[in-house]
């Protein structure tokens, strides 16, 4: 079997686990499997595949970190409005009850609302900041 079919089954055998995993690293190691299968296609010595392999694949890797880390983590899925589409939207709060929280008509059905951290409760017109359980986290306007 020639060299370069071992490092396509590699290859393979990376992206086969990566989908099964989710795990998109191993796809970063894959790219560089592919390298050393290009390499060994050109006809290089094992040597030189190898170190082609982790070239490519460990900077694909360092690479793929880098620019994840500087996009930040997304806010929490109560307080994403990509997962809930609750976040944002806006409520009318008549009045508060002593334990911190309120009843408002939301959607057509009747929500318990309390405020969010730091902010004194007060009527009027409040955004939803999140949604945790059946209660709606809101500040406001």
């Amino acid at each position: 079997m020639a060299e370069s079919t071992v490092w396509w089954l590699l290859t393979g055998a990376a992206v086969a686990v990566e989908l099964m995993t989710g795990t998109f690293y191993l796809l970063m190691l894959a790219i560089g499997l592919a390298a050393g299968a290009l390499a060994a296609h050109v006809g290089t010595g094992l040597p030189t595949q190898l170190v082609s392999a982790a070239v490519v694949g460990g900077g694909a890797v360092a690479a793929w970190h880098l620019l994840r880390g500087r996009q930040g983590r997304p806010p929490a899925a109560a307080g994403n409005r990509d997962v809930n589409l609750d976040v944002g939207e806006t409520v009318m709060v008549d009045g508060w009850q002593p334990d911190g929280t309120a009843q408002v008509r939301y959607r057509g059905a009747t929500w318990t609302v309390a405020h969010a951290a730091g902010i004194h409760p007060s009527c009027g017109l409040h955004r939803v900041r999140e949604v945790v359980g059946s209660r709606l986290i809101v500040e406001k306007l």
